[in-house]
């Protein structure tokens, strides 16, 4: 029962219907349960990292533990948050973008085993779905629900458009719960309005009882997601230096959420310890976070050269690039999207210096003996 209440209380924001029946379910029996992940970029990030870390406890107590791959609602665009429509992603790009995460998410939880992870994909079945189909199965929702939304009424006030697909996500994602028949769904506290709708069709569907867990936000005291911001966003397949190095630009009153989401740590005298020294609990969880992602001794290696390049001010151009190619197609995989239009973003913004010099030209030559900084963490040496 201890287990059970930690796995109950641990990072997480709300249980609904109620967390005794939670417990009680899982005192029982062994139960389903899933987090859906929309592969609008090509890496996992933060905070996937939440949530794949609330699973891990789930598959460490015995329960089957479903990686959702969102390949069909990451079509339509998740507009949770969003005070203008997304744009719509094609299957060839959604699929292009979850290739890996298999290996990244793979970090985490175990996808081989006793009680192996399973991962799904929502195209599976909501690719066979009619029209007809869609009808009945919107008659369980009503629209004075779905515009409650805070984004939607932003959007009203301002007379921007809001778009039918977009009343479709929630639907999108509720069916998901009902094809895998679960008992529990996990996800981040501002999905709590896509999951509960996954609850509200269970409920009319298969007259089943499903809980919904959401997990507390990474953010900082303005309520900023930390981790996720534009140049600051920490991906899983990343390096160990860059991850370790970009936990270290948490703000402090993060310290403490961070080992409570992020690590396996024990939090007992935690927060004593995050009061009294803050910079060194602030590296004790870096450490933590890519020893479990990475392993023990690129977690060593991570501090050292954080500590070197940081602390000691002696950056170590240690990362070999090619010489011979443009500036912004090298730096272009250590962008926040490894993308050439990323790189040239950070070149505009004046955040990639050559040899100790900023520069505005993302078509230079790359030449051998180039040192290149792009942004605060990274370090490459051209050869």
């Amino acid at each position: 029962m201890d287990k059970i209440e930690e796995i109950l209380t641990r990072g997480v924001q709300q249980i609904l219907p109620d967390k005794k029946g939670l417990a009680n379910l899982i005192a029982k029996r062994r139960i389903k349960l899933y987090q859906g992940f929309d592969p609008s970029m090509p890496s996992l990030h933060l905070g996937n990292f939440v949530g794949l870390m609330k699973l891990r406890a789930f598959q460490k107590l015995g329960h089957e533990i479903i990686f959702l791959v969102g390949d069909f609602t990451g079509m339509i665009g998740d507009p949770t948050d969003k005070f203008s429509t997304r744009p719509k992603l094609t299957r060839e790009k959604v699929l292009e973008n979850a290739k890996s995460w298999r290996e990244q998410a793979g970090k985490v939880l175990n996808f081989d085993g006793r009680n192996p992870a399973k991962i799904m994909f929502n195209s599976s079945w909501n690719d066979k779905l009619t029209f007809k189909d869609l009808i009945e199965i919107t008659s369980n929702f009503t629209v004075q629900q779905m515009i409650e939304r805070d984004m939607f009424q932003e959007r009203l006030k301002k007379n921007e458009p809001i778009h039918l697909h977009e009343f479709l996500y929630p639907v999108a994602q509720a069916i998901d719960s009902v094809e895998m028949g679960v008992d529990l769904e996990i996800g981040g506290n501002d999905q709590l309005f896509n999951m509960m709708a996954g609850r509200t069709l269970m409920k009319a569907v298969k007259n089943k009882e499903k809980y919904v867990l959401t997990t507390k936000l990474l953010v900082d005291k303005e309520g900023k997601k930390v981790g996720k911001t534009t140049g600051n966003a920490l991906f899983l397949d990343s390096t160990p230096e860059a991850f370790y190095a970009g936990v270290m630009s948490f703000p402090d009153e993060t310290i403490l959420l961070g080992f409570e989401l992020l690590t396996e740590v024990p939090l007992e005298g935690v927060e004593e310890k995050v009061k009294k020294d803050p910079m060194g609990q602030k590296k004790n969880l870096a450490f933590e976070i890519v020893k479990l992602l990475w392993g023990e001794a690129n977690a060593k290696k991570a501090q050292n050269k954080f500590e070197q390049t940081f602390q000691e001010k002696r950056p170590g151009f240690d990362i070999k690039v090619s010489a011979g190619g443009t500036l912004a197609g090298t730096i272009s995989p250590f962008t926040s999207l490894a993308s050439v239009s990323d790189a040239k973003r950070l070149i505009r913004q004046n955040a990639v210096d050559v040899n100790g010099a900023v520069t505005n030209d993302g078509s230079y030559i790359v030449k051998p003996g180039d040192e290149i900084k792009v942004g605060s963490r990274t370090f490459l040496k051209a050869k």
